[in-house]
């Protein structure tokens, strides 16, 4: 068989729902074909049913802020609000709105301060703004002062200043706008966001950086990268860059390596299909549909004399009233003058009408001027000699003036400093399309073509086309190829959309609507640039492109071959279909298990029945079901149990390795006729899964995955209803609950502006320490009056109960039920006693409820003692740790207590849980008593699960050593509890110790008898 057959094979097996080889020798390539390869063909062959026209207006802006402070207040108004755009320098789709209530240009430079934006009053959008804008993508360079070399080398990004412009984008965005991209390498920033209606369509978020500064990978020049998918069809690539400075040779062949290492090194995350299947290598650069290049990419005017190019430029920005320094821009030519000079001599005469010249033919017009100098531009140059930004990198037409280098504070004086640098387009937004690329790299592969039948010819000594009658093709790499024109635009006619096909195989439209500069923002040296393009893409629509799989699948099921194992499937319909429990009527539509209503800890159990409906064995078992990007791959969700009642079959070799090229772990063999049971136990224990399942950022369905070895796979939909629950949430969230508890917001989630519904803590925390002090007396007197002369109790054991079980009173896992009643109580805001069977003893409820306040605890987000307290109270205990200085417990104290007053729902929480444990470590001191007539050394000390305790270091009167112990094991206990302290995961255990020694002091401090000492 070919090499080429055997290949397709190996990788068929691999493959979910593959028929296996079972005669290699004569089976034909479509014969292995897999069930998934063939579901995903006959899937992409209908794509046209679930996929639907989209369009959406992507604005990009680039803007170099040079460090200086004030700048994030501009950010707002000409980024979102497309304001401080000056009409008459132009740009692509600028058009003069005639807006007389403008601030003039002398007003604005004198009341520019950096404490306020320098946008001009008065203005108005001249681009697509606010709302008309889908994807919002921004870069920003030297938010921070690269030439510094403590921010150059620093290890590690400071987010201070990227945080200062988020909150200023943040506040001019629109309601409903999502950040869904964000990337910072030193002063390089790249912010992306996504409009309500476009945010819900994007996937495979994957963001990354290249450093090509110091040493050629440092942070200080470089670029920030995101890739996004639109509508599970379109790839979007925004490159926010800031290459080498300088107007020598030298420099602009490092701008042009900048880039080249940018492309070479750029790795995108694997993307991973909707069947599951993960890309082997993560993307790079060139295999997008659309890539937007933007930033200070720092080319210049080649061969331009500084002075020359302002004094050009300055008669321009005569029309803004501006007066320019005489010894760095040229007289003011007047605007009457201007217009003269487009009259025709005839236009007098009589009877003849008056025809405007065209502004790209009037030799003092703006574009003329631009056009003089754009040959000059090194990007054009660079790209035109195929030296950088050559594979199939546009942009759209100059209409504006250089970008850099202005003074700042003023609108349109370029530098007027000692250097006096000629002003240049540094700032540059350019954009690729998959066709573009393609165009290019067939163009290269024509040349190298060219060049090969070149060099073959002259090794065969045709160096004469007259010699011969074969033509001799003569390859020059500087002139074939080179049409002498690189713009690929008409400068006096708007561009045209252009038509590409995704790498997905849909047909898409991009359209440049606007580009231009921002001239009337004054806050840095560099004048913000910003282009808005037009998209239109396929999306797919996930409830169609779902009902089209299912027929497909049905279809692929019928086309079966009956030859082959076939089983059946059947769900017990007594509890396998059911509605949710709060619903009356019945889900007849759904083919699958249905859990109901799920809550936390409380198990559910269904179950289905396997046939054997073929005419020879079957051999079958779970194997890794389609698993969404982020979720554990495996053959069942971590929520779901499953359990058989028979055996596992334990086959040869030969066939257990074919079984394990199928990925089917626990294998079954039925008979014909022959069936098998299986349980299906649905139980959500996981804190993380219960926040997601609260936000709704999760839900609980999911497919388990049977494969039938040499047959067809079966899919088995699940589904559950989760019930709201209390945990998992802020302790600003749990206060605004109303009252009847939190399953009153099944359809809601707390909202942050809602008004406090309960006191300074959370009812639940309320009501689980009342009913645990309560039971802890109970327990106390029960067991004083019943005697117990044969039995220990487990507090002269245990120093850690309630809060540690004793497995000789309480077995772990021998309460389920009990607890799950218990927390749907906390939930539903019910008596805990309604929870408990009649016949439970008040040690065992105890127990449970302490269980459930360690659970609870353990589960906020932000716990009693949030990381912003936290490293407060680390850095005064370390502070006094190095000068030895030791304060009074009371002084302690107060110290931790001021703290945490400053989020008062916390300080009551905090009061709450240590007066408790204070409470109930004084009553099982107290219950612990013996006489003082004992000896010290015949009385045994409780054992000290949590802490290792030297004996030696507590007090030699048993009842102060008792509450010693059980002080330190409170404390341990809670320590996970109420702390959340940041950077635990990159820690060494050593500092871990000295951190919570450090929590376990604080507590202790609580916990003691305020009556000792």
């Amino acid at each position: 068989m070919p090499s080429s057959t055997g290949s397709v094979e190996r990788l068929d097996a691999n493959i979910p729902g593959a028929f296996p080889d079972g005669n290699s020798s004569r089976q034909s390539l479509q014969d292995v074909t897999s069930t998934h390869q063939t579901l995903s063909q006959s899937l992409y062959a209908r794509r046209a049913e679930f996929t639907r026209p989209r369009s959406v207006r992507i604005k990009v802006g680039s803007w170099n802020v040079g460090a200086q402070k004030g700048t994030e207040k501009d950010i707002g108004e000409w980024f979102v609000e497309g304001k401080g755009i000056e009409a008459s320098l132009g740009g692509l789709g600028i058009k003069d709105t005639g807006n007389d209530s403008k601030e003039r240009v002398s007003e604005q430079e004198a009341r520019r301060t950096k404490y306020a934006s320098t946008v001009p009053t008065g203005d108005s959008a001249s681009v697509p703004s606010n709302e008309e804008i889908g994807i919002y993508a921004l870069g920003l360079q030297e938010v921070v002062d690269i030439t510094s070399a403590t921010e150059a080398l620093r290890p590690y990004t400071d987010p201070a200043a990227a945080n200062r412009y988020k909150e200023a984008i943040v506040k001019a965005m629109p309601d409903g706008y999502q950040l869904v991209a964000e990337q910072q390498l030193i002063g390089l920033l790249l912010l992306v966001y996504a409009s309500p209606a476009v945010y819900p369509h994007v996937t495979a978020i994957s963001t990354t950086s290249v450093g090509t500064g110091l040493m050629g990978y440092m942070g200080n020049k470089g670029a920030t990268t995101a890739r996004i998918i639109l509508g599970e069809t379109t790839r979007l690539v925004f490159i926010n860059s800031h290459l080498a400075a300088g107007a020598d040779k030298v420099s602009l062949e490092r701008r042009n390596w900048d880039a080249g290492q940018i492309i070479s090194r750029t790795r995108f995350d694997p993307i991973t299909d909707a069947f599951g299947v993960t890309q082997a290598h993560g993307e790079g650069l060139g295999e997008e549909d659309f890539a937007f290049w933007f930033g200070d990419l720092n080319y210049r005017l080649e061969g331009m004399s500084g002075d020359d190019v302002r004094r050009l430029l300055t008669i321009h920005t005569k029309d803004f009233d501006l007066e320019p320094e005489d010894d760095v821009n040229a007289p003011s030519i007047s605007s009457s003058r201007s217009d003269a000079s487009k009259m025709s001599s005839t236009s007098s005469e009589a009877g003849a009408q008056f025809v405007p010249e065209p502004t790209e033919l009037d030799p003092s017009s703006l574009q003329a001027t631009l056009q003089s100098l754009l040959p000059h531009d090194e990007l054009q140059q660079q790209q035109k000699a195929r030296k950088a930004f050559q594979d199939g990198w546009t942009e759209g037409p100059i209409r504006f003036l250089p970008t850099y280098k202005f003074d700042i504070g003023k609108v349109g004086v370029f530098d007027s400093s000692e250097k006096r640098r000629c002003p240049s387009w540094c700032d540059r937004i350019l954009y690729r399309t998959r066709t573009g690329k393609q165009r290019y790299d067939a163009s290269m592969k024509e040349l190298e073509e060219a060049k090969k039948k070149d060099e073959e010819m002259k090794a065969k000594g045709l160096d004469h086309a007259a010699d011969d009658d074969e033509v001799l093709f003569d390859y020059d790499p500087e002139t074939d190829g080179d049409t002498g024109d690189y713009d690929e635009y008409d400068e006096t006619a708007d561009p045209e959309p252009e038509a590409i096909t995704t790498k997905e195989g849909f047909s898409d439209e991009i359209l440049l609507e606007y580009y231009t500069s921002h001239m009337r923002v004054l806050s840095s040296d560099h004048k913000p640039l910003g282009a808005v393009f037009s998209l239109k893409f396929d999306a797919v629509i996930p409830e169609l492109k779902a009902a089209i799989h299912k027929e497909v699948a049905r279809e692929l099921d019928r086309q079966e071959n009956e030859g082959r194992p076939s089983i059946t499937v059947v769900v017990d319909r007594s509890t396998g279909t059911a509605a949710p429990e709060n619903n009356n009527t019945t889900d007849s539509d759904f083919d699958g298990v249905d859990f109901g209503d799920v809550q936390f800890a409380k198990s559910k159990r269904r179950n289905i029945t396997i046939a054997n409906t073929g005419r020879v064995p079957a051999t079958f078992g779970f194997t890794d079901r389609p698993v969404g990007e982020g979720q554990p791959a495996g053959p069942y969700p971590s929520w779901l149990h499953v359990s058989f009642d028979r055996e596992s079959y334990k086959p040869e070799k030969v066939q257990a390795d074919k079984l394990a090229a199928d990925n089917i772990q626990t294998s079954f063999v039925l008979e014909p006729a022959e069936v098998l049971n299986i349980e299906l136990k649905m139980k959500i224990e996981s804190i993380d899964l219960v926040r997601k399942l609260n936000d709704g950022v999760t839900n609980l369905e999911d497919i388990l995955v049977m494969r039938v070895h040499d047959g067809r796979d079966h899919f088995l939909p699940l589904r559950g209803h989760w019930q709201q629950s209390v945990l998992a949430r802020t302790i600003d969230k749990l206060v605004k609950i109303p009252e009847g508890g939190v399953r009153k917001l099944q359809h809601q989630k707390p909202s942050s502006e809602a008004s406090v519904q309960s006191s300074a803590a959370p009812r639940e925390l309320f009501r689980l320490t009342e009913a645990i002090e309560s039971l802890n007396e109970r327990t106390l007197a029960e067991w004083d009056m019943t005697g117990h002369e044969t039995e220990k109790a487990p507090w002269r054991h245990n120093a850690g109960w309630p809060f540690v079980k004793d497995p000789r009173y309480f077995a772990d896992g021998a309460h389920e039920d009990t607890l799950a009643h218990v927390y749907e109580a906390l939930d539903c805001e019910t008596p805990f006693e309604a929870a408990f069977d009649l016949e439970s003893a008040p040690m065992q409820r105890l127990e449970i409820l302490a269980e459930v306040l360690l659970v609870f605890l353990r589960s906020l987000e932000d716990g009693v003692v949030t990381e912003v307290m936290w490293r407060q109270l680390e850095e005064g205990l370390i502070t006094r740790e190095k000068s030895k200085q030791q304060l009074p417990a009371d002084d302690e104290r107060l110290f931790v207590l001021e703290i945490i007053a400053g989020a008062p729902s916390h300080n009551v929480c905090f009061v709450l849980i240590t007066t408790m444990l204070q409470r109930i470590a004084n009553d099982i001191a107290n219950a612990s008593k013996v006489e003082k007539k004992t000896p010290r050394s015949s009385i045994d000390l409780p054992a000290s699960p949590q802490v290792s305790i030297r004996r030696r270091t507590l007090s030699k009167v048993t009842e102060v050593a008792t509450r010693q112990l059980i002080n330190r094991n409170y404390a341990s206990i809670f320590t996970d509890a109420i702390f959340r302290a940041p950077n635990v995961d990159k820690m060494k255990e050593k500092d871990k110790t000295t951190r919570k020694e450090r929590m376990i002091r604080i507590l202790d401090l609580f916990l003691a008898d305020p009556h000792e000492g």
